[in-house]
């Protein structure tokens, strides 16, 4: 062989060996050829197509396997533009809520009337905004991803605790059942879900006992799972809302037989993660209490009706001149009509009731 052609394939060698982790990642991330499966026949494909969606419009934000924030771009509220170019992130936070119906649910908190109509005024989109740093959106989110992958038997709420509750104590109705984290092992289109208390763990025991007490509620996290490659790179990823402020694909490593391996479990014993004690620090350390695992497709086929989402609103019509929003009273100039009346909230559905 001339040396020339020696020379070039030792280049070329050179070359592949350096991108060879960088094309692995990318061909262990199952989102890239989901992202145009949003009609297929299997539900699990298409709940992992809609959450893959999201992530991969916010950039793709990730935790990586040792708990680390990877990278993130862009943040809930922000006005910056995602991945296509037109969307500001705050505007899409904001449909999550409202084309689920949950919005309604929230109009009692400070600024959620505001954003039914992501169009408005300056000092609506403040109002929206504050709402939603104020409000965490991850059940909204997965409410979202649901519906959008029309799931039969789920019921969208701002609270994870009540689609685990429903698997919990109503598992014929519910598309998911209730399993350990621990031992069970996930699949597309399932939910692992925490805890969120500072005062106490619970894990798969402690959160059965208290949806047995059936006393109030607990702040809960829950993501969806979108890939399991055991036999591949030995990881799960999923994919929550309001995860570091985006929608966040989350890796964790399972075993040959597709188990989280080790489970990483939040303790009371625990130190905390601070600049001191660094090697404490894993966002992947939560209270898991809960794989919800989803039905197969035949049994979710018994199931009642998905809810759609809610059409997208439009932009709001320009006010009619002639009329006055800062009026000043004796002028005789009619006020304009407001842009947040009921008759602005999403068509075709009635208003959610709690």
């Amino acid at each position: 062989m001339p040396r020339s052609s020696l020379s070039v394939l030792l280049i070329l060698a050179a070359v592949s060996a350096l991108f060879a982790p960088w094309n692995a990642a990318r061909a262990a991330d199952a989102c890239p050829s989901l992202r145009d499966q949003g009609g297929a026949p299997q539900a699990a494909i298409r709940i992992a197509a809609a959450a893959c969606s999201e992530n991969l419009l916010w950039y793709r934000p990730f935790i990586d396997l040792q708990g680390r924030l990877a990278s993130a771009s862009v943040s809930e509220s922000e006005s910056a533009r995602l991945a296509d170019g037109a969307t500001e992130t705050w505007r899409r936070t904001a449909s999550y809520w409202r084309e689920t119906g949950l919005l309604q649910r929230m109009s009692g908190f400070a600024g959620a009337d505001q954003c039914f109509e992501p169009y408005g005024s300056a000092y609506t989109a403040q109002a929206c905004r504050a709402f939603l740093v104020d409000n965490p959106w991850s059940a909204a989110f997965v409410s979202y991803v649901m519906m959008k992958a029309a799931i039969p038997g789920f019921r969208p709420s701002a609270s994870h605790y009540d689609y685990v509750r429903e698997a919990y104590r109503n598992p014929d109705q519910s598309p998911f059942l209730y399993l350990d984290p621990a031992s069970a092992a996930p699949a597309p289109g399932d939910l692992l879900c925490a805890v969120r208390s500072s005062t106490r763990v619970y894990g798969y025991q402690g959160l059965m006992a208290a949806l047995d007490s059936g006393n109030g509620s607990l702040a809960m996290h829950c993501d969806v799972v979108v890939a399991v490659n055991p036999n591949n790179d030995g990881k799960a990823y999923l994919i929550g809302g309001n995860v570091q402020q985006g929608a966040t694909m989350r890796m964790m490593a399972v075993n040959r037989n597709g188990q989280f391996w080790p489970l990483p479990l939040r303790s009371e014993t625990q130190v905390e993660c601070s600049p001191d004690t660094a090697a404490a620090c894993d966002m992947n350390k939560l209270d898991w209490a809960a794989l919800l695992k989803l039905k197969p497709d035949a049994s979710l086929a018994t199931l009642a009706p998905p809810l759609p989402l809610f059409a997208p609103q439009q932009p709001a019509p320009q006010q009619p001149s002639g009329c006055c929003i800062n009026c000043v009273v004796g002028s005789g100039i009619p006020r304009c009509p407001n842009p947040n009346a009921p008759a602005l909230q999403p068509q075709g559905q009635a208003p959610v009731q709690d």
